[in-house]
């Protein structure tokens, strides 16, 4: 069950990874880091970003943004500018992207691990409901 997660450990990760999230993005993870999205086509896990804060917080956001984005780069075909924010379990990831500047976009992507293609599943973190 996600909760609340304090701007800090958002700006951590951003810091880690060299990017800046969007806005809306940020404000929605704050109340709600992590959890889960399904579509008729998929069930998705957004990744929490780590918090910190007690061991509670860090058991259930082991598996956060920067070190699921950490192991991605790790694939062949992983996009150099994708920041993964979900999966769907079975390798295929949920990305933002950015165009070199490190500025995330809004768009959230799909990137399917075995071809290696990109497609657009939302515009942006607002029209994906928990």
């Amino acid at each position: 069950m996600p909760f609340a997660i304090e701007l800090k450990y958002i700006e951590e990760t951003e810091k880690d990874l060299h990017v800046k999230f969007p806005d809306n993005f940020k404000l929605r993870m704050q109340k709600s880091n992590g959890g889960e999205w399904e579509t008729e086509e998929m069930e998705i896990e957004l990744h929490p970003f780590f918090d910190k804060s007690d061991k509670k917080r860090i058991g259930r956001t082991c598996n956060h943004i920067g070190l699921e984005t950490r192991n991605a780069r790790q694939w062949s075909g992983f996009p150099e500018n994708g920041i993964t924010i979900g999966s769907d379990g079975y390798g295929n990831q949920i990305i933002l992207m950015h165009n070199g500047d490190g500025k995330l976009d809004e768009t959230i992507y799909f990137w399917d691990h075995e071809t290696r293609e990109i497609e657009i599943i939302a515009e942006n973190i607002n029209d994906i409901e928990e």
